[in-house]
């Protein structure tokens, strides 16, 4: 029998609590006694709750120190990277003595490029943004003058103009080399599925895409790609069937911005019997757990969430010792998974 889920009820009785005062303090509301709060946490931690089931010690609990505010879109828990990037974060700013607040970005809140209610600038010594996208919402933490790192970005920045600092995992190369891989091994038919236009992330992926089929003499057929706005992506489960049957030809080989996708249309295709890798191979990125549950196991990019946490952890500390210093555009290495989505490749 598959585990239940540990819920903000569950953490609210376990203490006696009510569950709205769980969740204000787990989401660092104001007005909520530190002592409730500390109490809170370490009953997540203890419980496994969430984003708090990777970490292994209590160094979210208020030091009366200095704070590193963690703004999101998302919440952290909804990605197996993100919450491992955050164990790994959070585990190196305790080390300095620094608070780890979640803040989440509602859209509300981005339309009106207005910060969120429970974030206090004047308490804030540093920043990461991870999974914001939204460029003109950047400007508007960007111009706050507080010490920031983004971990992913807009596609649409440009890096000179950006006055922040910026850690990717490689992404450029690494779509490069599993699609030449492919080209070594016999391939001249190729599809992209992904918004290239969501993040940073996913325009380096198109871009080497790209280029390793310009490089092999072979030309992009857009109309073999779905680079749909990133929202269809997850309008409803017969969305994928749908675009697919929408296409008049598929190629022998898709290379998707990520697993979540990958795994989306995999299961699309094999609903209308077609077989994988022989009618069509797959390629995904972030090596999420979902690519080696689905069959056939998913070829991929591995990505190094917790040390990137750390590296990221890093950045943000010397950027706060040292706020002059020139702004850092990093990436962290990754690692091809070869899987049984693509044919074995020599």
């Amino acid at each position: 029998m598959a585990k239940e889920k540990v819920t903000i009820q569950d953490i609210a009785n376990a203490l006696g609590i009510s569950r709205n005062t769980a969740s204000k303090a787990l989401n660092g509301t104001p007005g909520i006694p530190e002592e409730t709060r500390n109490k809170v946490v370490k009953k997540a931690i203890e419980l496994k709750y969430k984003q708090f089931s990777f970490m292994e010690s209590e160094s979210l609990l208020s030091k009366h120190s200095g704070n590193i505010a963690l703004l999101t879109e998302n919440l952290p828990n909804t990605s197996h990277f993100g919450s491992i990037l955050i164990s790994g974060l959070e585990k190196r700013i305790s080390e300095e003595g620094y608070n780890l607040s979640i803040h989440i970005i509602r859209e509300i809140d981005q339309k009106s490029l207005s910060l969120p209610n429970n974030f206090d600038a004047s308490n804030v010594d540093g920043i990461i943004c991870i999974e914001l996208f939204n460029l003109e919402y950047s400007k508007l933490i960007t111009g706050l003058g507080i010490p920031t790192i983004f971990i992913d970005c807009s596609a649409h920045v440009r890096y000179p103009e950006f006055q922040a600092d910026v850690l990717l995992m490689e992404n450029e190369h690494s779509s490069y080399l599993l699609t030449r891989k492919l080209i070594e091994n016999g391939y001249t038919d190729f599809g992209f599925i992904g918004d290239y236009n969501h993040c940073r992330s996913f325009n380096e992926r198109w871009a080497g895409f790209n280029r390793a089929i310009t490089e092999a003499g072979l030309t992009v057929d857009r109309s073999k790609c779905i680079l749909d706005d990133d929202d269809l992506f997850f309008t409803s489960s017969d969305w994928a069937n749908q675009r697919i049957k929408a296409m008049t030809s598929l190629p022998s080989a898709f290379i998707c911005a990520n697993d979540y996708i990958a795994v989306s249309f995999m299961k699309a295709l094999k609903s209308m019997n077609y077989a994988i890798p022989k009618d069509i191979a797959f390629c995904g990125f972030d090596n999420s757990p979902e690519a080696s549950i689905i069959e056939p196991h998913l070829t991929t990019v591995h990505i190094y969430s917790n040390e990137m946490g750390v590296c990221a952890a890093e950045m943000l500390l010397s950027r706060i010792s040292n706020p002059e210093q020139p702004h850092q555009v990093s990436h962290i290495f990754t690692q091809l998974i070869f899987r049984d989505s693509t044919p074995a490749l020599s």
